[in-house]
């Protein structure tokens, strides 16, 4: 994974997108209830890989081991998080009301 740069500030922002991805309100009923993830970069095998996490991981620290989060990756979710790992916080901040930072 160093071959690829990647820090595990970027899993854990991966954790926290795949929460919101999994649970986009959040448990508070009619926000952002519906939401389109291929129009915001997310192709439909990698949603359903990082739903997945998301619900796995819902309730915990971002702050997941690496090689645990990797393990439980397909193939096309570890190329779109290598390709997107930089970008990841910004689907946290699509959500500001629910923001903890």
């Amino acid at each position: 994974m160093q071959f690829y740069q990647v820090r595990e500030v970027h899993f854990a922002d991966l954790i926290r997108a795949c929460q919101l991805i999994f649970l986009p309100s959040k448990g508070i009923s009619r926000v952002y209830a519906d939401v389109n993830w291929e129009i915001i970069g997310i192709p439909n095998d990698v949603l359903e890989n990082l739903k997945a996490l998301g619900k796995e991981y819902q309730y915990s620290s971002p702050h997941v081991p690496p090689e645990i989060i990797w393990g439980k990756m397909s193939l096309e979710t570890r190329v779109w998080f290598i390709e997107n790992k930089d970008e990841l916080w910004t689907i946290e901040e699509m959500f500001p009301m629910l923001d903890e930072d």
